[in-house]
């Protein structure tokens, strides 16, 4: 396989066996043993099984194309907690190759070439308010509910929140009284404390 053509994968976020069979004209089979042959010599990265990213576009993505790949590697998701909160500039806490994301399925961490995904399951009721950023192609939360996900998350012990880090100026408390009425009491009581409200 040329290394010029697989320069054509570098337009994809990701891709599976079945994307380089079709690209290539590959048998399944085939497709199989060129990934694997790829990665051992360090062209391409396994995100996961059977999702990968040509190195040569991983090392040049920003950080919202991690934001993509966060969505794809647990299907559905969306950015939020810290992470969105630092995307909106909210928070003076600053996370370099570390994307949080709330999910539906399953609490999960991915560890890759020094990446950190963290996924943090939060009840199907409470999956709501997050928007499609049409420029990075990535779903994230609002800032009131990325703010609401990591207070939900820190009230049950499950999430470590540094409430001295949020500039409350660039939020809107109005909205987040509003959607925090969907919240657990605990959350609730969370917020009037750590918020004085």
């Amino acid at each position: 396989m040329d290394y010029l053509k697989l320069r054509l994968l570098k337009d994809l976020p990701c891709f599976t066996s079945k994307d380089l069979s079709y690209l290539f004209k590959l048998k399944p089979e085939s497709a199989l043993v060129q990934l694997s042959r790829y990665v051992k010599k360090g062209i391409f990265i396994r995100l996961k099984k059977d999702l990968y990213i040509l190195r040569e576009r991983w090392d040049s993505n920003h950080a919202t194309d991690f934001y993509k790949i966060a969505n794809i590697l647990q299907v559905p998701s969306y950015i939020s907690l810290t992470t969105a909160l630092s995307f909106y500039e909210v928070t003076t806490q600053v996370q370099i190759k570390y994307f949080e994301s709330v999910c539906q399925k399953r609490t999960a961490r991915y560890e890759i070439e020094g990446a950190i995904f963290n996924f943090y399951k939060i009840k199907p009721d409470l999956y709501f308010d997050f928007v499609k950023i049409p420029q990075g192609d990535f779903f994230i939360a609002t800032k009131e509910k990325a703010f609401l996900d990591a207070l939900y998350l820190y009230s049950f012990g499950k999430y470590t929140f540094d409430i001295d880090s949020i500039d409350f100026s660039k939020l809107d408390l109005k909205r987040i009284k509003k959607l925090i009425k969907v919240f657990p009491e605990r959350t609730q009581a969370t917020f009037r404390k750590l918020c004085k409200t």
